[in-house]
C-alpha cells in the first residue's frame, strides 16, 4: 500500500506543477509567420500526395483558430486551472475535448483534398492520468500515426504541434477505438451539449 501511496504522492505533485506554471504570454497573439511555415513544412512533409498550398493553408488556419479559440474560451490561466473553471461554469470553455472539436471542426470547413483529419485520445486507460483529446492532420487516406498533432490546449492557448510518433509526452490512441474500448467495458460516457 506504500508504494501505491507514494506512486500517487509523485503524480499528484506532477499534476499540481504543471497546473501552476506561468501562463504563456503569447495566448491571444498573432503567430509569429517562421511558425506557420515550421507547421507547413511539416505538414507538406509527411507525404509526397499533400499539395503543399493545402498544407500552407491548414498550418495557418490552425494557427489562426487556436488564437481565435484562446480569446473566446477566455484563456487566462493553464491548461488544469481552466479546466477546472470550465467545470466550475465560470469560463465557457476550454477543455480539450473543446480544443479538438473545434479545431477539426474549422479545418473540416477548408474540405482538403490531400489531407486527413483524425480525432485522437491518450490516457484513457491509465487511472492516474488525465484524459487527453486532439486532432491530427495526415495525408489523405493515411493513418494518425502517419500524422501530426496539432495540440492548442496543452500550452494553454498555443499551438503545440509533433509528428505523432515523435510526441512523447501522450500514447495517442484513435478516438473510435477508445470509444469501443469504453463501450465494451459499459464506461462509455455520452456528453449532453446544450444550446445556449
Amino acid at each position: 500500500m506504500n508504494i501505491v501511496y507514494r506512486l500517487f504522492s509523485v503524480v499528484l505533485i506532477g499534476v499540481l506543477l504543471q497546473a501552476c506554471t506561468v501562463q504563456d504570454a503569447s495566448v491571444g497573439k498573432a503567430p509569429a509567420q517562421s511558425d506557420v511555415l515550421a507547421l507547413a513544412a511539416e505538414i507538406s512533409a509527411l507525404d509526397p500526395s499533400i499539395d503543399p498550398a493545402e498544407a500552407q493553408r491548414a498550418a495557418q488556419v490552425t494557427y489562426d483558430h487556436t488564437r481565435a479559440l484562446a480569446v473566446a474560451y477566455e484563456i487566462t490561466d493553464p491548461p488544469l486551472i481552466h479546466n477546472a473553471k470550465v467545470n466550475r461554469g465560470t469560463k465557457p470553455r476550454g477543455l480539450c475535448w473543446h480544443w479538438a472539436e473545434d479545431i477539426e471542426t474549422r479545418l473540416k470547413a477548408e474540405n482538403f483534398q490531400t489531407l486527413s483529419l483524425h480525432r485522437a485520445i491518450a490516457n484513457h486507460d491509465k487511472p492516474f492520468l488525465i484524459e487527453h483529446s486532439t486532432t491530427i492532420i495526415s495525408a489523405r487516406g493515411k493513418t494518425m500515426f502517419d500524422g501530426v498533432v496539432v495540440d492548442p490546449w496543452r500550452k494553454g492557448g498555443v499551438l503545440f504541434w509533433a509528428k505523432t510518433t515523435e510526441d512523447t509526452r501522450y500514447d495517442w490512441t484513435p478516438r473510435q477505438e477508445v470509444f469501443d474500448w469504453k463501450r465494451a467495458r459499459g464506461t462509455l460516457v455520452t456528453r449532453v451539449v446544450s444550446a445556449q
